[in-house]
């Protein structure tokens, strides 16, 4: 039905000869290889056309989405295929085994997990540990396009194929089949992977995970999710044995509970040939297990309805900020999921957006809470809920607790207003209506995903048409009454359950919090939104039309600049690629740059409360609401050199959207009450990065690789408390008004308009004041490496340590093209640590190598591996990590290393450079550096070809010259360990 367009194929193919990249993966893909694959398969036989009902269908009276077809093989295997060419030659496939957590038996806790890391460790056709290596040489990146994942309810098993030839789509499907019907199940294989599944249980341990467990023990009492998480325990784990995995597997792992999910660049028959060919013969001796009764929230014993709160828990967490969640728990019952059905949901789904925004609209206006939400939510096929959460701002969690609940108890008395339910169906519309102008170009993979989705949840999957078409049908259901009727079911259940976080000893207890949730409560409708219509016709404008000065093309594909008199340049490409979307970003300033050494606070503060503080007459609400019905944003970043405002919005919006940023430079408004919710938030925050390693490498590790300077530093909530609105708008209003701007518009808009839009928004901005050239020469140095590691200590896990290692390495674009190689040397390094940490020792879970190089600014980058470990291994990640690099500097790396770092970056280029966002991000920054136009030509030769050699010279260049930076965070009270025989194992390779 729906192709992608001509534009976005046409894109894919004209890479290479942009890029001066012949015979790039993106040529070869793009041409269809049906053909063959239809001469080597039979036709599928397992297809329900006709008048067939397909599986995922039945007891629904949902349209059949056309694109998708299904099929129902003999030994009870399901499966969906489609056709799709989003990215162009690619095919995402989804394997879904019907067993999760909650399957598992006592001993078993853990071992569905357990079992996906052991499916990819070895199976009928793949070696030990071959399965990610095999995979890289196809050009599938590893934990993004090759991944897994298990939940209480399932096990998927994810693949992204790009560049799918006929032969290496036949290959991926065999290696498949293998894996989920025949992994080696064996001791050896058992003995390597269970360190690796508790490094990563170490790694999500601390203070997070213990709530996390505890919050299910309370709101899930007396169901089997109440002490099911994936992960499992040390125990059982340590205790699985290969027979006991190998039950679970036969039990479980059956073609009835299998459901293959494939969307891709082939046709959709050729999908199902290729299903049946590796899967029609899976067949298990033994009748089907059922699956457990997950059990249903029940109210305690003697609980009566006027009295329905039942489990609560108070926990104490001294570096994790305050949380309450509470919950009105119903069982969860498989539905026939109708047109009734979602029209229902529909309505639920608008009850909560009004609540949601009435909440909101107190905490803006100084509430006693930081943030309240409520959703439903049916949990793991374990409940049906409806979920209360919010963080108070202070210790009187009960005046929280009762503003909260006194919106609520408005929402169940009183119907809501047909203004607030106008407001909130525009809002469904616009997101429905986009989702129907962007299907064409929908990647495979998120199809395929909401396939798998649907099964999980035992519903039918439906077309953005068909949702539109539903909520269209059914407009005249929302009515004030029929939204209280809703709202009042949401808030009906058989139990109240409720869990509170608190940092301080005695400030709440069980009794306490249940005496709270059964206190009286009284209607508050102050938060309720008056009727009140803005439009941006009313708005002043923002000064007299600017002219055009200059336009032109820049000599890559049709993308053109313009610049106006005022010296802002907007760069331009009208292009059909993404019908309804439009890429939006505003560069100007300095950066991180502009600031001074006591600005840190406000840096903080600026990335959450700036856009929030309003502009011109508009403030937040008001924004809020000038934007309803549209398709519009207002995301905000700080560079090393260069803020940026970002949107991505469609063509009907965009002029509007051009103002709200064209505004914000040239008339802010300084409302307060933003930046004092931001400070509120800041504090909350920093309170918890002492709770886990990885919390404190994210609050000073840059700070520490920039040399310390205060500008980077993550300002503590002395520092919070001290900023004042007065002083966030003396340090953010100069910092608005300087240096060059830059927009760019990459998306389906009409060209003419546009540029109109343009010189009544931006042209029409005062002049802007020059960056100072001390601002300008600003730079960041990098340390000289210790002749020890620095020391830092987190509050988490006695067991829990991290560890980062750095060299410096550049910036700006003059070595662009080095920068790239520089990615190929970084993925090598990480290829290596992975195997060093994580295949050999299991002494951590998922270290990272990554390079840093802006372009912004002349210097500053780096190249910075880290890993989270077990205080003991801190001295085999810094002895692995010198090892590697001193190898690396001493040995070129091999073809094959090489080739399975090249061919996933090729992969990823040449999808990625189907989107615009792809080419904005190429061309950003070219109206003040013309030189990065010709960089954009060699960029798949720069990420995607060089030498064993090239590479040990740029290993030379990088790490030869000066060891790393070492930083090393482990808990308070103990001390770093310095050496260890296992450190030398690391740096020997054995």
């Amino acid at each position: 039905m729906i192709d992608l367009t001509r534009a976005a194929r046409q894109l894919a193919l004209l890479l290479p000869f942009v890029l001066i990249a012949p015979n790039s993966a993106a040529q070869t893909a793009a041409a269809p290889a049906d053909a063959v694959l239809a001469a080597d398969l039979p036709p599928p036989s397992a297809l329900q056309t006709g008048t067939e009902t397909p599986w995922i269908y039945r007891g629904s009276d949902v349209p059949q989405d056309k694109e998708w077809l299904f099929g129902e093989m003999d030994n009870g295997l399901r499966y969906a295929v489609r056709n799709n060419r989003v990215p162009p030659g690619q095919v995402s496939i989804r394997i879904r085994i019907d067993a999760g957590s909650l399957y598992e038996e006592d001993a078993e806790r853990g071992f569905a997990h357990l079992l996906e890391h052991l499916t990819f460790r070895e199976s009928k056709y793949l070696g030990q540990a071959a399965a990610i290596p095999t995979w890289q040489r196809l050009g599938a990146t590893f934990g993004s396009d090759t991944n897994a994942e298990t939940s209480p309810t399932h096990t998927v098993y994810k693949l992204d194929l790009p560049n799918a030839t006929p032969a290496a789509l036949a290959e991926s499907f065999k290696l498949l089949s293998g894996m989920i019907r025949e992994p080696v199940l064996s001791a050896e294989n058992l003995n390597a992977e269970v360190p690796i599944v508790l490094a990563e249980k170490r790694e999500r341990g601390g203070a997070a995970l213990r709530v996390a467990e505890e919050t299910r023990k309370v709101l899930f009492a007396g169901q089997r999710l109440a002490d099911r998480l994936p992960i499992g325990t040390d125990e059982t784990l340590r205790g699985a044995t290969a027979e006991a995995v190998e039950a679970f597997h036969e039990r479980w792992y059956r073609p009835e509970n299998t459901v293959i999910v494939v969307a891709g660049d082939v046709d959709a028959t050729q999908l199902a040939s290729l299903v049946e060919r590796w899967f029609a013969d899976w067949d298990v001796a033994g009748e089907a297990t059922a699956a457990p009764n997950f059990g249903d929230p029940l109210p305690p014993s003697g609980a009566v309805p006027a009295n329905p709160v039942g489990e609560v828990g108070v926990m104490v967490e001294p570096d994790l900020p305050r949380t309450m969640t509470y919950s009105i728990m119903r069982p969860w019952r498989p539905v026939d999921d109708t047109i009734e059905y979602n029209e229902g949901l529909l309505i639920d789904y608008l009850s909560q957006a009004i609540i949601n925004r009435r909440l909101e609209s107190k905490a803006r206006a100084g509430g006693s809470y930081l943030y309240a939400q409520v959703q439903q939510d049916d949990v793991s096929r374990s409940a049906d809920a409806t979920f209360v959460s919010f963080a108070p701002l202070t210790d009187d969690w009960q005046a929280a607790l009762a503003d909260v609940r006194g919106v609520i108890a408005d929402a169940v008395s009183a119907p809501p207003t047909q203004e607030e339910i106008d407001r909130e169906m525009a809002e469904q519309e616009v997101a429905y209506a986009s989702s129907v102008e962007q299907r064409s170009v929908m990647a495979g993979s998120q199809l395929a995903d909401s396939i798998v989705g649907a099964v999980d949840i035992r519903e039918a999957v439906a077309a953005p048409e068909t949702v539109l078409q539903v909520f269209n049908g059914m407009r005249d259901q929302f009515t004030p009454a029929n939204v209280l009727e809703h709202t009042r079911a949401l808030f009906t259940g058989d139990v109240i359950r409720a869990t509170y976080v608190t940092p301080a000893v005695g400030e709440a207890d069980e009794a306490a919090l249940r005496a709270a949730l059964l206190a009286p409560v009284t209607a508050d409708a102050s938060a309720r939104l008056e009727a009140k219509t803005i439009s941006f016709d009313e708005l002043p404008p923002i000064g007299e039309p600017g002219t055009v000065v200059a336009e032109g093309s820049l000599g890559l594909l049709g993308i053109e600049r313009v610049q106006f008199a005022n010296g802002v340049n907007a760069i331009l490409w009208s292009n059909d690629a993404e019908p309804g979307r439009v890429a939006l970003k505003v560069r100007f300033g300095a950066g991180y740059r502009a600031f001074g050494p006591d600005d840190a606070p406000y840096i903080t503060l600026g990335e959450t409360a700036l856009i929030s503080s309003g502009l011109g007459e508009l403030g937040q609400e008001e924004l809020d609401r000038i934007s309803t019905g549209r398709k519009m944003g207002f995301d905000f970043t700080i560079g090393e050199g260069v803020f940026t405002f970002g949107a991505q919005t469609r063509s009907a919006d965009l002029a509007d959207q051009l103002y709200l940023f064209a505004a914000k430079l040239g008339m802010p408004r300084w409302d307060a009450n933003p930046v004092i919710r931001a400070k509120a938030g800041a504090r909350l925050t920093y309170e918890s990065y002492a709770t886990s390693p990885g919390g404190v490498l994210g609050r000073d590790l840059d700070y520490l690789l920039r040399n310390q300077e205060p500008r980077f530093k993550t300002p503590d909530p002395a520092a919070i408390e001290a900023a004042t609105p007065e002083g966030f708008r003396e340090v953010w209003e100069p910092i608005l008004q300087q240096g060059p701007v830059e927009v760019l518009i990459f998306g389906e808009f009409d060209r003419d308009a546009t540029v109109a839009a343009l010189s009544r928004t931006f042209g029409a901005l005062a002049p802007r004041e020059p960056i100072a050239p001390a601002v300008a020469a600003k730079v960041s140095s990098f340390p000289e490496p210790t002749a020890t590691p620095v020391v830092l200590r987190h509050r988490g896990d006695a067991n829990q340590a991290a560890a980062a290692v750095a060299w410096p390495s550049g910036g700006g674009d003059a070595n662009l093209r080095e920068s790239r190689q520089l990615e190929i040397l970084t993925d090598l390094f990480n290829n290596r640590l992975v195997d060093k940490m994580r295949e050999r020792a299991g002494a951590s879970y998922a270290p990272q190598v990554s390079s840093r190089w802006p372009v912004d600014v002349d210097s500053g980058g780096a190249i910075t591996a880290v890993a989270q470990l077990r205080p003991e291994d801190v001295p085999v990640f810094f002895a692995a990590a010198d090892a590697i690099a001193r190898d690396l500097v001493e040995n070129p790396a091999t073809a094959d290393e090489l080739e399975r770092v090249t061919e996933p970056l090729k992969q990823l280029i040449s999808r990625a450079s189907t989107g615009n966002t792809f080419w904005m991000f190429q061309v950003e920054g070219a109206s003040q550096r013309p030189s990065r136009l010709q960089q954009v030509r060699s960029l798949l030769t720069d990420y995607t070809q060089t030498t064993p050699e090239a590479m040990q010279e740029l290993a030379r260049r990088y790490f030869g010259g000066r060891a790393g930076y070492r930083v090393a965070v482990i808990p308070e009270g103990q001390e770093l360990v310095t050496s260890s025989a296992a450190s030398t194992a690391a740096m020997t390779g054995r």
